[in-house]
């Protein structure tokens, strides 16, 4: 049986003014205040640093770019944003979706691989690596990035629409990848495509995949979140974890990505 769900559909939204709106969602479905939720946005050029990146090795910005540089508690390594890429922030709780996290992540890029065959493009896996990519050369189309926290997760995939990808290989290493390619549905496609065209595939792919029928909430006023004080505090206070390899396990916070 499908659950319902919220969809929020904003348009260009900095990065951590949406991190800021992602844990206060986080903290009502934890509450069980509102149902799962599903955001979907662009964002200024922004570079993130997920909890296994090398700075060192992966940061190579040019001296004045206009791009900020923003440490998160995702999972994988650095990675980059801008105009022209769809970011999708599905706030679920896995207590509904299965205990899961290779699950959540594969299910993850099973969206994304419906949303490019919706639109033309045969996306795919690749063993080992984390993501959507294209063959015959490998090709990365989309990341994916995610941190849970009592069974409730954050972040969530990039999937390249139409914009420009060198700052994937000039300005990082993208995802700790040094000999990656990086590609867009527009490339692929041949031809100019918005990222409107691609928000109602996205969204179906999501529905079918986790189950949800999604209504899209009203984002006139910013998020079209009401104000959630106590469930911000609850969502501010530290929780306990284990660490491996430098990426936090456990059931109270995992984090995992590319």
């Amino acid at each position: 049986m499908k659950r319902g769900a919220y969809l929020l559909n904003l348009g260009r939204t900095p990065y951590l003014e949406a991190w800021d709106l992602q844990r206060a969602l986080a903290a009502a479905v934890s509450q069980g205040a509102i149902p799962d939720t599903v955001v979907l946005l662009e964002h200024p050029p922004v570079i993130t640093l997920g909890r296994r990146t090398d700075e060192g090795a992966e940061l190579h910005v040019p001296e004045g770019a206009a791009v900020e540089v923003v440490e998160t508690d995702r999972g994988g390594k650095s990675t980059f944003h801008g105009p022209g890429q769809l970011v999708c922030y599905p706030i679920l709780d896995l207590n509904r979706h299965g205990r899961d996290v290779k699950r959540y992540v594969r299910d993850l890029e099973e969206a994304v691989i419906r949303t490019a065959a919706a639109l033309g493009v045969e996306a795919r896996r690749i063993d080992g690596l984390t993501g959507v990519w294209l063959e015959s050369p490998p090709r990365k189309l989309a990341s994916i990035g995610v941190h849970i926290a009592r069974w409730v997760t954050t972040h969530g995939y990039a999937l390249n629409v139409d914009l420009d990808p060198t700052p994937f290989t000039d300005w990082i290493t993208a995802c700790g990848l040094e000999d990656a390619s990086f590609t867009t549905l527009a490339r692929e496609l041949g031809r100019p495509i918005t990222i409107d065209d691609v928000r109602p595939h996205a969204a179906e792919a999501l529905e079918e995949v986790f189950g949800l029928v999604l209504e899209e909430l009203p984002a006139e006023d910013g998020a079209g979140l009401w104000a959630q004080p106590v469930h911000e505090k609850i969502s501010a206070k530290p929780m306990p974890s284990t660490t491996r390899s430098g990426e936090a396990v456990g059931v109270e916070q995992v984090t995992a990505g590319s």
